[in-house]
């Protein structure tokens, strides 16, 4: 018998072999019909694999992240089957789950997918979903795996066979498909009942640009027809809310080909959004002892060779960059901590100068492939709202706890009052994925995960999703149409002090490493603006808002008074504009409300005559007239409220 342990603490004892489905069926026969996969000692698997030791158990249903990848992933495979049906000769690549569906890249030959095609591979998914047929597992050797994709002529599977060893080789196969696969699979392909293919693309085999360009076919599943009609709902609102689109609209961003893809350009307006958010940042940081510096866009390779960035992070690098002195090279910053651990530094410390807080905002550098560039969201070149606290190990708590409330703070203030916490920690697994020893990891696990608890804060803990330096707490966001979001994250590391060989002097007049925190409550600017614009449909709070009003002359006569107006707001603080245009007052309102400018102030012959302005407010209406100096304390009020 063998001891199965369920998330309430309870435990079970069953026979040698029982799979997740048995344990089920067991609990309760309505529970077993909604599993579609198990999380067993933490790692997610099939429902119909044997437990052959004692084990803990979580049964996933579409209710679970796990049961949803598993669900997608399932997908995947019965989208390829219907392709094999229609496409004879078709090639597989890849095809795993993603955060909302997923995708598989095929190679059609000659053949280009076009969209009118799709449907009826949607319909052929579904034929073949009411077959009932069963996902089932086989453990195959290296030389049988090679034999088959040979065989059938799949060039992609043998490569990546090439790269897996011997006995950790598993097929799957649900009707005639079979397919080089890890797994999970939920039990049966009778379980997905709606399907939608949303995009084709092109992506380039494992990403190298060198190498031949697949068809990428993305596709979303559902248990019930009702979800995915619900879900096309949100896809079109979601459409309506694009931050590229509303951007490009607003004059917020803009990109250039001749700069290069992923590399925004700020425009005057997205520049004072960007603006104001870090200075709003850098107002709260000086309360709360944080100096401020700046640091070089570029560093000598050794310098991330020392932090191990460079071996993390180097083929997803720019070139380097060679001076005149042979042997001398640089690389674009892709994170700004190896220059911070070298401001620590630059002189001695003793435990009186700790905690040292130093925030930056600073430009780092990634080479992202082009397919994977979207907006803001996915750039090459990104400004973090960077900070590293060096403080001593009995400072640590309350330094954690600081940041929390700090981030707490700038999401509360951009609208993001409701969200989750996420403890992301090391894969236990895979120890080559991380830097240090296993002793600094366990101490940084453990001051997050009390930190989290000592403020009361319900955080789930996912293993395998730390940084390749150390654990840490993100912070995940729902937006206005329940998208989640990762935004702040908050990290603590043992791991660069000891590599950059910091140290402080203590009370007991010996040498000790400091801890570092790292933080970044925005997480990047870039990412940032892009969700609060999807989260408002451009419609940013007041503060915020490059136009906070605009004023609407009536005529060409009032333009003087119009202009009396603006310089008298903009003197007390406030930003907006006049449409001088000549067009009617009718016009020029719906222009702006297209503008999402908040307040429109109307002036003619009557408020000239009464130094007033008819005010309009964004999506309301009329407010009536009211005297500019009013007006201001106004929105002053609405501005501090938020």
């Amino acid at each position: 018998m063998i001891k199965i342990t369920l998330p309430d603490g309870s435990v079970r004892e069953y026979a040698r072999g029982i799979t997740s489905m048995e344990i089920a069926k067991s609990i309760s026969e309505g529970l077993a019909r909604n599993v579609l996969a198990a999380k067993v000692n933490g790692e997610i698997w099939d429902a119909g694999r044997p437990i052959d030791n004692d084990a803990t158990l979580q049964l996933l249903t579409w209710n679970d992240t796990g049961g949803k990848s598993a669900f997608w992933h399932s997908s995947a495979h019965l989208m390829a089957e219907a392709l094999e049906a229609i496409y004879p000769g078709v090639k597989f690549g890849i095809g795993p789950p993603i955060d909302n569906g997923y995708y598989y890249d095929v190679d059609l030959g000659d053949r280009t997918l076009t969209p009118e095609e799709l449907p009826a591979i949607e319909a052929k998914m579904l034929e073949l979903a009411r077959q009932k047929n069963e996902y089932v597992r086989r453990n195959v050797s290296k030389a049988e795996a090679i034999a088959y994709f040979t065989d059938k002529g799949d060039e992609y599977k043998i490569e990546l066979l090439q790269e897996l060893k011997d006995g950790e080789i598993t097929f799957y196969q649900q009707g005639n498909f079979v397919d080089l696969c890890r797994g999970p699979h939920i039990p049966n392909t009778e379980k997905i009942k709606a399907v939608k293919l949303t995009n084709i693309a092109g992506a380039y085999w494992r990403g190298d640009e060198k190498r031949k360009m697949l068809t990428r076919i993305y596709g979303i599943t559902f248990p019930q027809d009702k979800e995915l009609k619900e879900y096309l709902v949100l896809l079109e609102e979601a459409k309506k809310r694009d931050h590229r689109k509303l951007g490009a609209e607003l004059e917020l961003f803009a990109f250039s080909e001749r700069v290069g893809a992923g590399l925004p350009l700020w425009l005057p307006k997205g520049t004072i959004v960007r603006n104001r958010l870090q200075n709003f940042l850098r107002k709260e940081q000086a309360k709360r002892g944080y100096q401020e510096v700046m640091t070089p866009h570029i560093g000598k390779k050794e310098l991330y060779v020392t932090s191990g960035h460079y071996e993390k992070y180097g083929a997803d690098s720019f070139q380097p960059i060679h001076t005149p002195r042979e042997g001398e090279e640089f690389l674009l910053k892709p994170m700004n901590c190896p220059h911070h651990c070298e401001i620590f530094g630059h002189k001695p410390h003793s435990y009186r100068d700790l905690p040292l807080r130093i925030a930056e905002f600073g430009t780092v550098y990634r080479y992202e492939q082009s397919g994977e560039l979207h907006g803001l969201s996915r750039v090459r070149g990104f400004t973090q709202d960077d900070a590293h606290i060096f403080c001593t190990q009995d400072q640590l708590k309350d330094e954690f706890l600081n940041v929390l409330d700090l981030t707490k703070l700038v999401l509360a203030k951009a609208g993001f009052e409701k969200f989750t916490a996420q403890i992301s920690l090391r894969d236990l697994t895979k120890p080559e994925k991380y830097i240090g020893n296993p002793e600094n990891w366990e101490k940084a696990e453990n001051a997050i995960i009390d930190a989290a608890a000592a403020a009361g804060l319900e955080a789930v803990q996912v293993p395998g999703e730390a940084a390749f330096y150390g654990p840490k707490l993100d912070f995940m966001i729902k937006d206005a149409i329940g998208r989640s979001w990762q935004l702040g994250t908050i990290q603590v590391d043992y791991n660069l002090p000891e590599r950059f060989q910091l140290e402080y002097i203590g009370a007991d007049n010996q040498a000790h490493r400091p801890v570092m925190i790292h933080r970044a409550p925005f997480g990047s600017m870039e990412r940032f603006i892009s969700i609060l614009i999807e989260n408002t449909t451009g419609k940013l709070p007041l503060w915020l808002a490059p136009d906070q009003f605009a004023i609407l002359p009536i005529g060409e006569g009032h333009i003087p008074y119009a202009k009396q107006v603006l310089t008298q707001l903009e003197n007390l603080g406030l930003s907006g504009f006049i449409d001088d245009r000549n067009e009617t007052i009718g016009r020029k309102i719906r222009d702006t409300e297209l503008k999402k400018v908040p307040y429109m102030l109307l002036v003619g012959d009557k408020e000239m005559a009464d130094s007033m302005v008819a005010l309009r407010k964004q999506g309301e209406g009329d407010k009536g007239a009211i005297r500019p100096e009013s007006f201001a304390e106004l929105l002053r009020a609405e501005i501090e409220g938020n």
